[in-house]
């Protein structure tokens, strides 16, 4: 029986804390207890309250009020509170009603452009009424585009087509139908006339450049005078120009130069003068002083500002052959790629590839004329043999191709089957200035060389128009 309690006792010894564990634990519980005081403290933001939820909308009422019966700086630290949650919810309108413009982008797509505002059956509708007023699967890089928005459904698409015309694309509702209906609009300009005039140092390019002018202005004073003045063999210091011209201005920012109305170049102390006006069948032409036509059968070169590199020869040492022979052609030098322009209106008799030519074209010309243009590095696009150009387009590029030993177009002329010198080839003019309208076309001419030799420099006044007025 005292074996047995003793065995009792010392259970029940074993389950019964000792006084030394409690401390421990206790001095545990209060470690604890302080590094979590401490986090607390290190870790809580600055100023921070702890708001129960409930009451947090409470508190903030009061203090907005506090703060508007409380002195002047506290007072605008909340209006400007107020503010600014103000513009936040004008910015959100904005962005759901207004213009949108920009610029279509390389590899766009019109539905690829709409599709954040469009779903596909909507924009294919869209394409549908557009069809044949202006098919927008001709959009080109670089356009401006502008989509009008209304709660943030799409009202308006402008699309330019060019400089001189739009697409307008707005959408009706009638008997609770939504339609689109497209439409071609004129873009309007504010035009101011304006007098350039320069003299040649170097070139014409330079010297367009020296006034604060566009290069695009030297080209369209080039090829006014293109029949009468080869821009690449004639041009010499000394030689001077004058001109109206017209620039078009849209919000107050240039967007290029419109008509010319009279131009003059004076080219080895020979004055030439062009006059704008209407031919016979109403088309714009130019016309000298007399009421002959500028434009002729021929160009006086079929490409702009290069050099000569080898002249017409009846006897000229080959530089890859290294033998004399015949050079029965004009080589002008020119960076690979140059575009190369059809001296006159004709029917393509050949386009490919010659051993010694490389690529080349041979065009077929009235009056039994024929033109060839070698070494090409390519041909223009949608260029066919048996199809038309017409004088000044663009019908290759200047290469490298064939017997060649840099880049440069070799151009040839023939007549009846015999060689030419491009050089002195004589082209006829076209029609006069139609006799019923020789008086009205004097008039003009005479208003116009007035403004021209007026001393005064200062611009017309700007006036809205189109650039097809």
């Amino acid at each position: 029986m005292k074996k047995q309690l003793r065995k009792k006792s010392s259970v029940t010894s074993t389950l019964t804390p000792d006084p030394k564990g409690r401390k421990r634990l206790f001095a545990l519980a209060i470690l604890i207890l302080i590094v979590g005081l401490v986090c607390f403290v290190l870790f809580r933001a600055p100023g921070e309250k702890t708001v129960p939820p409930a009451q947090e909308a409470a508190v903030e009422e009061d203090a907005l009020e506090q703060g508007r019966e409380e002195g002047p700086a506290d007072l605008a630290w909340f209006k400007k509170i107020e503010e600014e949650a103000q513009v936040t919810e004008d910015e959100e309108e904005e962005e759901e009603s207004g213009p949108i413009q920009g610029e279509i982008a390389p590899g766009d797509t019109i539905g690829a452009l709409l599709q954040q505002w469009l779903s596909p059956p909507q924009i294919n509708s869209l394409l549908t009424a557009s069809k044949n007023t202006y098919s927008l699967a001709r959009i080109r890089a670089g356009q401006p585009y502008l989509v009008q928005l209304e709660q943030g459904d799409l009202t308006r698409f402008e699309y330019e087509i060019d400089d001189t015309q739009r697409l307008v694309i707005v959408r009706e509702i009638e008997d609770e139908i939504s339609r689109w209906k497209a439409s071609l609009e004129k873009i309007a300009y504010s035009v101011t006339l304006i007098k350039v005039e320069g003299e040649i140092k170097s070139n014409l390019f330079e010297s367009m450049s020296k006034l604060g002018e566009r290069p695009s202005l030297a080209v369209r004073l080039a090829d006014i005078f293109a029949w009468e003045i080869n821009f690449i063999r004639d041009i010499q210091p000394g030689d001077s120009f004058r001109m109206l011209v017209e620039k078009r201005y849209r919000d107050g920012i240039f967007k290029g130069y419109g008509h010319i109305p009279v131009a003059e170049f004076v080219n080895k102390k020979k004055k030439f003068e062009a006059f704008h006006f209407q031919d016979s069948f109403g088309n714009p032409a130019f016309f000298t002083a007399a009421g002959e036509s500028l434009r002729r059968a021929f160009l006086k070169a079929p490409l702009a500002f290069t050099r000569i590199s080898s002249h017409y020869s009846t006897a000229r040492r080959h530089p890859i052959l290294d033998t004399v022979r015949p050079h029965l052609a004009v080589d002008y030098a020119a960076p690979t790629g140059t575009p190369v322009r059809a001296i006159g209106s004709g029917a393509v008799a050949f386009r490919g590839y010659g051993q010694g030519a490389g690529n080349y074209i041979s065009l077929k010309h009235s009056n039994g004329y024929e033109s060839m243009y070698m070494h090409l590095s390519g041909f223009a696009k949608g260029l066919k043999q048996g199809g038309s150009v017409r004088q000044g387009e663009v019908i290759g590029y200047v290469g490298s191709t064939g017997y060649a030993t840099g880049p440069h177009l070799d151009f040839r002329m023939k007549r009846n089957g015999q060689f030419l010198n491009p050089e002195k080839v004589l082209s006829p003019r076209d029609e006069a200035v139609p006799k019923n309208k020789l008086e009205e076309f004097k008039n003009n001419r005479d208003r116009q060389r007035a403004i021209l030799d007026a001393s005064s420099d200062e611009p017309a006044p700007a006036q809205e128009k189109s650039p097809n007025d």
